[in-house]
């Protein structure tokens, strides 16, 4: 199991979080598991505070099932009591068996009727009257690899074919995730030898976002990590690093998604 923030606020806030690989079965499915287990003293809320992958979620609570479309801004989620979260970052080819269209479900979140995959996940996390804090940890282990294995199981017994257009789109959102030199669409249309005209309508169908909007997180995402993790590095090093052309346009970029700047980014995770 990863213990992974990147794209999180504030990990020092989170609960017990975990994120697990998509093992082979769906891994042009699903990007990986992500699974919180919380325990908030009563009277008390824990706000998670997100710069949210490019990309859709489908979410098993331990009372519903919910898709999460993609997001365009910081998003949070109020954790009260106790509870449990197993969710799947949705990689782009599954896109289409969840949403005719990804881009009406731009910051928005649905219930779904899954009763057998809510019923299949629920069981594996079962419904202990201890925390997460005073169960041992092969316990819990076991308890988040089961989940897993449930909703993976799920997942299969759906049989969602992967086009070669839906493999092309998987491939447009891991070299934007994954390659730090890539700063504009012209980038991603030569490594996938197709023309910035296919690569948008590809993010259109398979993501709701446009190619720009997903790079333009991705750098995002990496200004935040660097910003909270390296309390030395110059701001206009870091907009250097990430192909911003300077300071005051990584500045934009913070304060238009995430409504702070860098500088009182910084100086929040240190409070």
């Amino acid at each position: 199991m990863e213990r992974s923030f990147k794209g999180i606020l504030y990990p020092t806030r989170l609960p017990e979080f975990h994120r697990i690989p998509a093992p082979e079965a769906v891994a042009q499915l699903v990007q990986w598991f992500w699974i919180p287990e919380w325990d908030i003293e009563p009277g008390r809320t824990s706000r998670q505070q997100l710069i949210a992958y490019p990309t859709s979620n489908l979410v098993v609570l331990s009372n519903v099932v919910e898709f999460a479309g993609p997001a365009t801004r910081r998003s949070h989620r109020d954790l009260t009591g106790r509870g449990w979260a197993v969710g799947a970052l949705v990689r782009p080819a599954l896109v289409p068996y969840l949403t005719e269209d990804p881009g009406r479900m731009r910051d928005r979140l649905t219930t779904l009727s899954l009763p057998e995959l809510h019923a299949a996940v629920s069981s594996a996390m079962g419904a202990s009257e201890m925390g997460a804090s005073e169960m041992a940890t092969a316990e819990t282990e076991e308890r988040r690899r089961s989940a897993v294995g449930a909703f993976v199981d799920w997942l299969v017994g759906q049989h969602p074919a992967v086009s070669a257009e839906g493999e092309l789109a998987n491939r447009m959102m891991d070299i934007i995730a994954l390659d730090a030199d890539v700063v504009r669409i012209d980038d991603v249309a030569r490594r996938l030898s197709v023309s910035p005209r296919t690569l948008q309508r590809l993010a259109n169908k398979y993501v709701g976002l446009s190619p720009s909007a997903l790079i333009r997180r991705r750098r995002l995402q990496d200004a935040a990590e660097r910003l909270r993790t390296d309390p030395a590095a110059e701001l206009a090093a870091i907009a250097a690093e990430l192909g911003y052309a300077d300071h005051a346009h990584l500045t934009n970029d913070f304060r238009k998604v995430l409504g702070f700047t860098p500088s009182a980014y910084r100086r929040s995770t240190r409070s």
